[in-house]
């Protein structure tokens, strides 16, 4: 029986080995990590991480072929293959601080791997990496080797949160880069057996080492340019009063375009596109290319324009000031569907907001109060490390508080602001929110979601992103 083991329980760890496991049911699959609440988790009722579809697919296979295990070192060294799922944060110190990856992580796994094993493997990046972490990882592994080979794949993720099972069953390709030795091609042929289970041949892909790990960088940055690209527009539309829905219609029209991620909204998020973006720059400066890094830059700048944008309109619509006004935040998670809050546009809102001396009442239906105040009050980047490794008891926020719905978090508000595109949002009754609002009331749709002139026929003064402004807002200052 083939035997694999990952390391690292996080989010793509968990969802990709449940699916292997249910699709090979010939195969052994373990997941490993040191952190215990993390195993407890998986190997109970409550999953860790929160995604439509996973427990059927956990709880089909769990102690049958897929188990969950903090015995890190024992299923490493029986495993044929071994997929190395750990955090890869941005680094805040030293070399390359702010954008470069911080590998300390992935190469103590090496290390350890190296310790442990006792015959033949195959090491699968499965994290995001820089390229070229192969050929470190190949060192590592080929100094301390006592005999044993190694062969290193690359098998990026390509998963969207939120359609994780989904995209893991029907993927539009898998992509599995190797040496372009005997050694090699035979270490890729093993693990795309693997993935031939349930995948087309056709749609799995095979590169070279370098081109893999490049691939999933200028995946995510390539889909995080689509979302600053109309965010930008966005800007432009409510200058001009054209209407950024109708233009992202237009043009996603043109079969070469198409209509992916093109809906403006109040910035992109998530624990990929910012960090693998910082990562390319960074890759580009160091191989001497500061035009290439320049432009990728500028992808974030628009991203970190936007949310400021989002944050002064709010201020300056409601008399420059929102000192002690209690502001309602509808969503909090980077996206609907998913509790994952990593990067979240909301953080950088609400940040803006309680710097000028707001009260806020915050409403997510899949993120709990514990994870938005460890989000308000950690630094920068810390959110990428393992739990134990983070603030352990975060210091609350005072001026936040969190309702347990929709409703009681706009009670006595001045404003709503919608900062995540939660389906129940679009179907709330605005006409009863409206009554228990203090007066103007406001809405501020980070997303789009509201239909806007029933909320103005009963009474709400509207901003949405990139829509013609609302008559009062034309008056205020303009929106630096």
């Amino acid at each position: 029986m083939v035997k694999i083991c990952c390391i690292g329980a996080g989010y793509v760890g968990g969802p990709t080995m449940a699916v292997i496991a249910l699709n090979c049911p010939l195969i052994e699959v373990a997941v490993v990590d040191i952190s215990v609440s993390r195993i407890s988790a998986w190997n109970g009722d409550q999953l860790p991480i929160y995604e439509p579809g996973l427990d059927e697919v956990v709880k089909q296979c769990r102690g049958r072929n897929l188990f969950f295990s903090t015995d890190v070192e024992k299923h490493v060294s029986e495993a044929d293959i071994i997929f190395v799922s750990v955090n890869t944060p941005t680094k805040i110190r030293g070399l390359g601080a702010g954008k470069a990856a911080d590998l300390t992580y992935w190469e103590s796994a090496a290390r350890m791997i190296a310790d442990v094993s006792k015959s033949n493997k195959i090491v699968v990046e499965k994290s995001t990496v820089p390229v070229k972490t192969a050929e470190a990882i190949e060192r590592i592994l080929t100094h301390n080797s006592k005999g044993i080979k190694y062969q290193i794949l690359s098998n990026p993720e390509f998963l969207a949160e939120g359609t994780a099972i989904q995209d893991l069953f029907n993927p539009d390709r898998v992509l599995i880069g190797g040496r372009e030795t005997p050694e090699g091609l035979k270490a890729t042929q093993a693990l795309r057996d693997v993935y031939a289970h349930w995948v087309p041949q056709d749609r799995i892909i095979t590169t070279n080492l370098w081109s893999a790990e490049l691939s999933k960088l200028a995946a995510n940055a390539f889909l995080a340019q689509r979302i600053s690209s109309v965010n930008a527009m966005s800007a432009l539309c409510e200058a001009t009063g054209a209407d950024v829905s109708q233009v992202s219609h237009a043009v996603g029209k043109d079969s070469r375009i198409g209509p992916k991620f093109l809906n403006a909204s109040v910035g992109f998020g998530g624990s990929c596109f910012q960090k693998d973006i910082l990562n390319l720059v960074y890759i580009c400066e160091c191989n001497g290319l500061p035009e290439v890094a320049n432009y990728w830059k500028q992808v974030i700048k628009v991203n970190d324009y936007q949310k400021n944008r989002f944050v002064n309109r709010v201020v300056s619509s409601m008399f420059n000031t929102v000192s002690g006004k209690k502001i309602a935040i509808l969503g909090f998670a980077f996206k609907k569907d998913t509790g994952d809050t990593r990067e979240t546009p909301a953080i950088d809102v609400c940040k803006g907001l309680l710097g000028d001396k707001a009260r806020l009442s915050i409403y997510d239906p899949q993120v709990t109060e514990d994870q938005i105040q460890r989000d308000l009050t950690m630094n920068k980047f810390d959110w990428d490390h393992p739990i134990h490794l983070q603030p352990m008891s975060p210091t609350t926020v005072k001026q936040v508080s969190v309702a347990w719905d929709a409703y009681a978090a706009a009670k006595d508000a001045h404003a709503l602001c919608i900062l995540t595109e939660w389906d129940e949002f679009k179907t709330l009754d605005y006409r009863r929110i409206f009554d228990n609002m203090q007066k103007p009331a406001f809405v501020f749709d980070g997303r789009n979601v509201v239909n806007i002139e029933m909320l103005r026929e009963i009474g709400f003064i509207v901003y949405s992103i990139g829509k013609p402004l609302d008559p009062w807002l034309k008056n205020m200052p303009a929106v630096a």
